[in-house]
Protein backbone atom coordinates (compact mmCIF):
# COMPACT_ATOMS: atom_id res chain seq x y z
CA UNK A 1 0.00 0.00 0.00
CA UNK A 2 1.54 3.60 -0.75
CA UNK A 3 2.79 5.49 1.86
CA UNK A 4 1.49 8.91 2.84
CA UNK A 5 4.24 11.59 3.86
CA UNK A 6 3.60 14.46 6.19
CA UNK A 7 6.28 17.42 6.82
CA UNK A 8 5.92 19.49 9.81
CA UNK A 9 7.09 23.52 9.15
CA UNK A 10 6.41 24.89 12.51
CA UNK A 11 7.38 28.60 11.75
CA UNK A 12 4.49 31.77 11.39
CA UNK A 13 4.51 34.96 10.47
CA UNK A 14 2.91 35.15 13.52
CA UNK A 15 1.00 33.01 16.25
CA UNK A 16 -2.69 33.02 16.40
CA UNK A 17 -4.32 33.47 19.68
CA UNK A 18 -6.75 30.24 19.06
CA UNK A 19 -3.68 28.20 17.75
CA UNK A 20 -2.79 24.72 19.82
CA UNK A 21 -0.24 23.61 18.01
CA UNK A 22 3.65 23.36 17.84
CA UNK A 23 4.48 25.89 15.97
CA UNK A 24 5.16 29.84 17.00
CA UNK A 25 7.08 33.09 15.88
CA UNK A 26 10.67 32.52 15.37
CA UNK A 27 14.03 33.84 13.72
CA UNK A 28 14.73 32.64 10.17
CA UNK A 29 18.34 32.04 11.92
CA UNK A 30 16.78 28.35 12.99
CA UNK A 31 15.24 27.66 9.59
CA UNK A 32 18.69 26.23 7.58
CA UNK A 33 18.96 24.26 10.53
CA UNK A 34 15.69 22.38 10.52
CA UNK A 35 15.49 21.86 6.89
CA UNK A 36 18.64 20.12 7.78
CA UNK A 37 17.32 18.29 10.70
CA UNK A 38 14.20 17.10 8.22
CA UNK A 39 16.12 16.12 5.13
CA UNK A 40 18.02 14.17 6.99
CA UNK A 41 15.60 12.12 8.49
CA UNK A 42 13.80 11.85 5.38
CA UNK A 43 17.58 10.19 4.29
CA UNK A 44 16.91 7.84 7.01
CA UNK A 45 13.54 6.75 6.85
CA UNK A 46 14.14 2.74 6.25
CA UNK A 47 16.55 3.03 8.91
CA UNK A 48 14.22 4.53 11.24
CA UNK A 49 11.57 2.59 10.55
CA UNK A 50 13.73 -0.70 10.71
CA UNK A 51 14.39 0.61 14.34
CA UNK A 52 10.29 1.28 14.99
CA UNK A 53 9.20 -1.89 14.14
CA UNK A 54 7.68 -0.64 11.26
CA UNK A 55 7.49 -1.97 7.75
CA UNK A 56 8.20 0.93 5.70
CA UNK A 57 6.97 1.30 1.41
CA UNK A 58 8.79 3.14 -0.82
CA UNK A 59 5.91 3.99 -3.20
CA UNK A 60 4.50 7.57 -1.94
CA UNK A 61 0.89 8.98 -3.32
CA UNK A 62 0.35 11.89 -0.60
CA UNK A 63 2.86 14.72 0.04
CA UNK A 64 1.49 16.84 2.58
CA UNK A 65 3.65 19.88 4.15
CA UNK A 66 1.43 21.35 7.06
CA UNK A 67 2.68 24.36 10.13
CA UNK A 68 2.87 26.44 11.05
CA UNK A 69 3.37 27.98 7.15
CA UNK A 70 5.68 25.98 5.09
CA UNK A 71 5.78 29.05 2.64
CA UNK A 72 7.67 31.16 5.32
CA UNK A 73 10.34 29.01 3.88
CA UNK A 74 12.86 30.38 1.52
CA UNK A 75 12.31 28.63 -2.09
CA UNK A 76 15.66 27.06 -1.95
CA UNK A 77 14.81 25.21 1.18
CA UNK A 78 11.09 24.39 0.39
CA UNK A 79 12.74 22.73 -2.76
CA UNK A 80 15.11 21.07 -0.76
CA UNK A 81 12.78 19.25 0.94
CA UNK A 82 10.85 18.17 -1.59
CA UNK A 83 14.23 17.15 -3.22
CA UNK A 84 14.69 14.70 -0.10
CA UNK A 85 11.58 13.36 -0.33
CA UNK A 86 12.14 12.42 -4.06
CA UNK A 87 15.64 10.75 -3.36
CA UNK A 88 14.44 8.63 -1.00
CA UNK A 89 10.82 7.82 -2.84
CA UNK A 90 9.55 6.86 -5.30
CA UNK A 91 6.61 9.17 -5.95
CA UNK A 92 3.67 8.40 -8.01
CA UNK A 93 2.81 10.70 -11.18
CA UNK A 94 -1.00 11.14 -9.75
CA UNK A 95 0.68 12.18 -6.25
CA UNK A 96 -1.28 14.46 -4.72
CA UNK A 97 0.97 17.00 -3.26
CA UNK A 98 -0.11 19.64 -0.78
CA UNK A 99 1.00 22.58 1.06
CA UNK A 100 -0.71 24.29 3.96
CA UNK A 101 -0.20 28.25 3.27
CA UNK A 102 -1.16 31.52 5.00
CA UNK A 103 -3.19 33.93 2.93
CA UNK A 104 -0.58 37.09 2.20
CA UNK A 105 2.40 34.64 2.08
CA UNK A 106 1.57 33.50 -2.01
CA UNK A 107 3.85 35.18 -3.64
CA UNK A 108 4.78 34.87 -7.19
CA UNK A 109 7.91 33.51 -6.67
CA UNK A 110 6.44 31.12 -4.20
CA UNK A 111 3.75 29.78 -6.62
CA UNK A 112 6.88 29.51 -8.86
CA UNK A 113 8.42 27.29 -6.64
CA UNK A 114 5.28 25.15 -5.54
CA UNK A 115 4.90 24.40 -9.32
CA UNK A 116 8.73 23.16 -9.19
CA UNK A 117 8.25 21.39 -6.21
CA UNK A 118 5.27 19.42 -7.65
CA UNK A 119 2.54 20.84 -5.39
CA UNK A 120 -0.79 20.19 -7.01
CA UNK A 121 -2.91 21.45 -3.81
CA UNK A 122 -2.66 24.25 -1.53
CA UNK A 123 -4.49 24.64 2.05
CA UNK A 124 -5.66 28.20 2.61
CA UNK A 125 -5.71 28.91 6.21
CA UNK A 126 -8.41 31.78 5.92
CA UNK A 127 -10.36 30.55 8.89
CA UNK A 128 -13.25 33.60 8.38
CA UNK A 129 -13.68 35.87 5.15
CA UNK A 130 -14.57 38.51 7.79
CA UNK A 131 -11.84 41.21 8.20
CA UNK A 132 -12.43 41.97 11.53
CA UNK A 133 -13.14 38.35 12.62
CA UNK A 134 -9.78 37.18 11.03
CA UNK A 135 -7.68 40.49 12.66
CA UNK A 136 -9.30 39.75 16.48
CA UNK A 137 -7.27 36.24 16.50
CA UNK A 138 -4.43 37.60 14.77
CA UNK A 139 -4.56 36.62 11.39
CA UNK A 140 -2.37 39.06 8.91
CA UNK A 141 -5.11 38.80 5.73
CA UNK A 142 -7.68 40.40 4.57
CA UNK A 143 -10.79 39.05 2.24
CA UNK A 144 -9.67 40.34 -0.60
CA UNK A 145 -6.09 38.68 -0.12
CA UNK A 146 -7.19 35.35 -0.46
CA UNK A 147 -9.42 36.29 -3.30
CA UNK A 148 -6.01 37.06 -4.94
CA UNK A 149 -5.02 34.22 -3.53
CA UNK A 150 -6.92 32.00 -5.59
CA UNK A 151 -6.90 33.83 -8.59
CA UNK A 152 -3.08 33.67 -8.25
CA UNK A 153 -3.36 29.85 -7.44
CA UNK A 154 -5.79 29.44 -10.77
CA UNK A 155 -3.46 31.39 -13.14
CA UNK A 156 -0.64 29.47 -11.83
CA UNK A 157 -2.52 25.85 -12.69
CA UNK A 158 -3.39 24.87 -9.45
CA UNK A 159 -6.89 24.49 -9.41
CA UNK A 160 -7.12 22.13 -6.14
CA UNK A 161 -7.60 24.40 -3.35
CA UNK A 162 -9.25 24.09 0.21
CA UNK A 163 -10.55 26.92 2.30
CA UNK A 164 -10.13 26.45 6.28
CA UNK A 165 -12.32 28.00 8.46
CA UNK A 166 -13.28 28.03 12.15
CA UNK A 167 -16.37 28.48 13.59
CA UNK A 168 -16.78 29.86 16.86
CA UNK A 169 -14.14 32.61 16.45
CA UNK A 170 -14.90 36.48 18.34
CA UNK A 171 -17.51 38.19 16.72
CA UNK A 172 -19.03 36.07 14.66
CA UNK A 173 -22.66 35.78 14.51
CA UNK A 174 -25.06 33.70 12.29
CA UNK A 175 -24.85 36.22 9.60
CA UNK A 176 -21.07 36.90 9.56
CA UNK A 177 -20.94 33.15 9.54
CA UNK A 178 -23.52 32.33 6.55
CA UNK A 179 -20.80 35.23 4.36
CA UNK A 180 -17.84 33.26 5.06
CA UNK A 181 -19.65 29.99 3.92
CA UNK A 182 -21.03 32.11 0.94
CA UNK A 183 -17.39 33.40 0.08
CA UNK A 184 -16.05 29.84 0.51
CA UNK A 185 -18.64 28.59 -2.46
CA UNK A 186 -17.77 31.73 -4.52
CA UNK A 187 -13.99 30.76 -4.91
CA UNK A 188 -15.04 27.69 -6.97
CA UNK A 189 -13.00 25.72 -4.03
CA UNK A 190 -13.40 22.05 -4.53
CA UNK A 191 -12.80 21.52 -0.99
CA UNK A 192 -13.99 23.02 2.69
CA UNK A 193 -12.43 21.85 6.27
CA UNK A 194 -14.48 23.31 8.81
CA UNK A 195 -13.25 23.38 12.18
CA UNK A 196 -15.10 24.12 15.79
CA UNK A 197 -12.71 26.60 17.83
CA UNK A 198 -10.91 24.49 20.52
CA UNK A 199 -11.32 25.61 24.02
CA UNK A 200 -8.39 24.05 26.26
CA UNK A 201 -4.70 25.36 27.84
CA UNK A 202 -2.45 25.15 24.50
CA UNK A 203 -3.84 28.40 23.46
CA UNK A 204 -4.04 31.94 24.71
CA UNK A 205 -7.49 32.24 23.79
CA UNK A 206 -8.41 28.93 25.20
CA UNK A 207 -6.85 29.56 28.64
CA UNK A 208 -8.46 33.22 28.66
CA UNK A 209 -11.76 31.51 28.20
CA UNK A 210 -11.32 28.85 30.64
CA UNK A 211 -10.56 32.05 32.91
CA UNK A 212 -13.24 33.83 32.36
CA UNK A 213 -10.90 36.98 30.90
CA UNK A 214 -11.66 39.56 28.26
CA UNK A 215 -7.95 39.75 26.92
CA UNK A 216 -7.97 38.09 22.93
CA UNK A 217 -11.47 39.19 22.88
CA UNK A 218 -12.78 36.47 24.57
CA UNK A 219 -15.88 37.61 25.47
CA UNK A 220 -16.97 38.24 22.65
CA UNK A 221 -17.08 34.15 21.45
CA UNK A 222 -20.07 32.68 20.14
CA UNK A 223 -21.68 29.94 23.29
CA UNK A 224 -21.98 26.45 22.67
CA UNK A 225 -25.46 26.35 21.26
CA UNK A 226 -24.20 28.98 18.38
CA UNK A 227 -21.09 26.63 17.68
CA UNK A 228 -23.35 23.98 16.63
CA UNK A 229 -26.05 26.12 14.99
CA UNK A 230 -23.02 27.42 13.00
CA UNK A 231 -21.61 23.59 12.55
CA UNK A 232 -25.25 21.94 11.05
CA UNK A 233 -25.79 25.01 8.81
CA UNK A 234 -22.24 24.67 7.25
CA UNK A 235 -23.54 21.40 6.55
CA UNK A 236 -26.83 22.91 5.23
CA UNK A 237 -25.23 25.49 2.99
CA UNK A 238 -21.99 23.31 1.70
CA UNK A 239 -24.13 20.71 0.29
CA UNK A 240 -26.54 22.32 -1.16
CA UNK A 241 -24.03 24.16 -3.30
CA UNK A 242 -22.54 20.32 -3.86
CA UNK A 243 -19.60 20.71 -1.67
CA UNK A 244 -20.89 16.98 0.33
CA UNK A 245 -19.61 16.08 3.70
CA UNK A 246 -17.31 12.85 3.83
CA UNK A 247 -15.67 13.71 7.37
CA UNK A 248 -16.92 15.14 10.66
CA UNK A 249 -15.05 18.46 9.39
CA UNK A 250 -14.51 17.97 6.09
CA UNK A 251 -16.21 18.73 2.84
CA UNK A 252 -15.55 18.51 -1.29
CA UNK A 253 -16.66 18.09 -4.28
CA UNK A 254 -16.45 15.07 -6.15
CA UNK A 255 -13.20 14.09 -7.13
CA UNK A 256 -11.85 16.90 -4.56
CA UNK A 257 -11.60 14.57 -1.38
CA UNK A 258 -8.31 14.79 0.65
CA UNK A 259 -5.82 12.01 -0.56
CA UNK A 260 -3.66 12.04 2.25
CA UNK A 261 -6.09 12.62 5.10
CA UNK A 262 -8.05 9.92 4.29
CA UNK A 263 -5.01 7.67 4.58
CA UNK A 264 -5.46 8.94 8.40
CA UNK A 265 -9.29 7.85 9.41
CA UNK A 266 -8.67 4.62 7.13
CA UNK A 267 -4.99 3.74 9.01
CA UNK A 268 -3.09 3.75 5.82
CA UNK A 269 0.59 4.00 6.64
CA UNK A 270 2.22 7.40 7.16
CA UNK A 271 5.28 8.70 7.55
CA UNK A 272 5.80 11.86 9.39
CA UNK A 273 8.92 14.19 9.35
CA UNK A 274 9.59 17.65 11.32
CA UNK A 275 8.40 18.95 14.63
CA UNK A 276 5.67 16.85 16.17
CA UNK A 277 5.53 14.82 12.93
CA UNK A 278 3.41 11.73 13.94
CA UNK A 279 3.88 8.08 11.97
CA UNK A 280 1.96 4.74 11.52
CA UNK A 281 3.32 1.52 9.55
CA UNK A 282 2.52 -1.69 9.93
CA UNK A 283 4.13 -3.76 12.20
CA UNK A 284 7.27 -5.26 10.21
CA UNK A 285 6.86 -8.96 11.75
CA UNK A 286 10.50 -10.29 11.02
CA UNK A 287 11.76 -7.71 13.64
CA UNK A 288 9.59 -9.09 16.41
CA UNK A 289 9.56 -12.85 16.18
CA UNK A 290 12.16 -14.29 18.01
CA UNK A 291 12.89 -17.84 19.10
CA UNK A 292 11.36 -18.04 22.61
CA UNK A 293 9.94 -21.10 23.87
CA UNK A 294 6.37 -20.36 22.45
CA UNK A 295 7.65 -18.59 19.22
CA UNK A 296 7.00 -15.21 20.29
CA UNK A 297 9.08 -12.58 21.96
CA UNK A 298 7.43 -10.44 24.69
CA UNK A 299 7.37 -6.98 23.80
CA UNK A 300 6.05 -3.89 26.21
CA UNK A 301 2.67 -3.94 27.69
CA UNK A 302 3.43 -7.76 28.07
CA UNK A 303 1.72 -8.24 24.25
CA UNK A 304 3.32 -10.95 22.09
CA UNK A 305 4.81 -9.96 18.59
CA UNK A 306 1.04 -11.61 17.94
CA UNK A 307 -0.68 -9.11 19.56
CA UNK A 308 1.09 -6.10 17.64
CA UNK A 309 -0.92 -4.74 14.65
CA UNK A 310 1.22 -1.48 13.96
CA UNK A 311 3.35 0.81 15.53
CA UNK A 312 3.25 4.90 15.81
CA UNK A 313 5.91 7.00 16.48
CA UNK A 314 6.69 10.62 17.04
CA UNK A 315 9.50 13.15 16.86
CA UNK A 316 9.52 15.91 20.13
CA UNK A 317 7.24 19.00 19.80
CA UNK A 318 9.97 21.20 21.01
CA UNK A 319 11.56 22.92 17.87
CA UNK A 320 14.95 23.13 20.11
CA UNK A 321 14.67 19.55 21.21
CA UNK A 322 13.97 18.47 17.59
CA UNK A 323 16.90 20.69 15.93
CA UNK A 324 19.40 19.02 18.82
CA UNK A 325 18.53 15.54 17.39
CA UNK A 326 16.06 14.37 20.26
CA UNK A 327 15.19 10.61 19.47
CA UNK A 328 11.33 9.64 17.92
CA UNK A 329 9.09 8.27 20.57
CA UNK A 330 7.28 5.07 19.90
CA UNK A 331 4.20 2.90 20.78
CA UNK A 332 3.27 -0.16 19.26
CA UNK A 333 -0.56 -0.71 18.99
CA UNK A 334 -2.34 -3.95 19.86
CA UNK A 335 -5.03 -5.84 17.60
CA UNK A 336 -7.29 -4.46 20.45
CA UNK A 337 -6.19 -0.70 20.15
CA UNK A 338 -6.38 -0.88 16.12
CA UNK A 339 -9.86 -2.24 16.43
CA UNK A 340 -10.89 0.94 18.63
CA UNK A 341 -9.30 3.30 16.40
CA UNK A 342 -11.06 1.19 13.92
CA UNK A 343 -14.38 2.37 14.76
CA UNK A 344 -13.52 6.02 16.47
CA UNK A 345 -11.70 7.28 12.97
CA UNK A 346 -13.98 5.08 10.51
CA UNK A 347 -16.83 6.75 12.31
CA UNK A 348 -15.55 10.26 11.32
CA UNK A 349 -16.41 9.70 7.59
CA UNK A 350 -19.71 9.80 6.48
CA UNK A 351 -19.83 6.50 4.31
CA UNK A 352 -18.89 5.19 8.11
CA UNK A 353 -17.94 1.50 8.72
CA UNK A 354 -18.38 -1.30 7.23
CA UNK A 355 -18.93 -4.28 9.55
CA UNK A 356 -17.87 -7.01 7.33
CA UNK A 357 -14.23 -5.71 6.57
CA UNK A 358 -13.72 -5.57 10.29
CA UNK A 359 -15.13 -9.19 10.80
CA UNK A 360 -12.64 -10.47 7.66
CA UNK A 361 -9.52 -8.55 8.99
CA UNK A 362 -9.75 -9.21 13.30
CA UNK A 363 -12.37 -11.84 13.25
CA UNK A 364 -15.80 -12.48 14.41
CA UNK A 365 -15.16 -11.00 18.32
CA UNK A 366 -13.89 -7.41 16.69
CA UNK A 367 -18.03 -6.50 15.80
CA UNK A 368 -19.16 -8.85 18.45
CA UNK A 369 -17.69 -6.62 21.19
CA UNK A 370 -19.00 -3.66 19.96
CA UNK A 371 -22.78 -4.88 19.19
CA UNK A 372 -23.96 -4.02 22.16
CA UNK A 373 -22.53 0.14 22.12
CA UNK A 374 -23.83 0.35 18.53
CA UNK A 375 -27.73 -0.82 19.66
CA UNK A 376 -27.34 1.58 22.43
CA UNK A 377 -26.02 4.16 19.98
CA UNK A 378 -28.42 3.65 17.30
CA UNK A 379 -31.59 3.96 20.23
CA UNK A 380 -29.86 7.09 21.42
CA UNK A 381 -30.14 8.58 17.67
CA UNK A 382 -26.23 8.96 17.67
CA UNK A 383 -25.86 6.12 14.87
CA UNK A 384 -27.83 4.85 11.73
CA UNK A 385 -27.40 1.64 9.91
CA UNK A 386 -26.60 2.95 5.97
CA UNK A 387 -26.83 -0.15 3.86
CA UNK A 388 -24.22 -2.44 5.12
CA UNK A 389 -22.56 0.22 6.79
CA UNK A 390 -22.88 2.07 10.37
CA UNK A 391 -22.57 5.58 10.38
CA UNK A 392 -23.14 8.35 12.11
CA UNK A 393 -26.18 10.79 12.54
CA UNK A 394 -25.79 14.78 12.35
CA UNK A 395 -26.58 14.72 15.93
CA UNK A 396 -23.54 11.91 16.38
CA UNK A 397 -20.95 14.13 14.46
CA UNK A 398 -21.95 16.93 16.99
CA UNK A 399 -21.27 14.17 19.77
CA UNK A 400 -18.48 12.48 18.41
CA UNK A 401 -16.33 12.75 21.40
CA UNK A 402 -19.50 10.51 23.17
CA UNK A 403 -19.52 7.80 20.34
CA UNK A 404 -16.08 7.25 20.23
CA UNK A 405 -15.47 6.78 24.19
CA UNK A 406 -17.93 3.59 23.81
CA UNK A 407 -15.86 1.90 21.52
CA UNK A 408 -12.98 2.10 24.10
CA UNK A 409 -13.07 -1.70 24.52
CA UNK A 410 -12.86 -3.67 27.80
CA UNK A 411 -12.72 -6.86 26.82
CA UNK A 412 -9.57 -9.32 26.17
CA UNK A 413 -7.03 -8.97 23.48
CA UNK A 414 -9.03 -10.08 20.10
CA UNK A 415 -6.93 -12.51 18.53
Amino acid sequence: MPLGIYISVPFCRTKCSYCNFASDVFSRAVFERYVDRVCADIGRAPQVAAEMGGQIERAVDSIYLGGGTPTVLEAGQLERIFHAVRSQFEVKPDAEVTVECAPGTLTPAVVESLLRCGVNRVSLGVQSFVDREAAAVGRLHTRATVLEDVARLRAAGIANINIDLIAGLPHQTAESWEFSLAETIATGAGHASVYMLEVDEDSRLGRELLAGGTRYHAHFVPDEQALADFYLKACEQLASAGIAQYEISNFAREGFESRHNLKYWTRQPYFGFGVDAHSMLAVAREGHDSSGADGENKIEGGFTSCDIEAVRFASVDSLEKYVGGAAWQRTSVSRREAIEECFFLGLRLTQGIRLQELTEKFGENAVENARASISQLVEDRLMEHCGDHVCLTSRGRLLSNEVFERFILVDEIVR
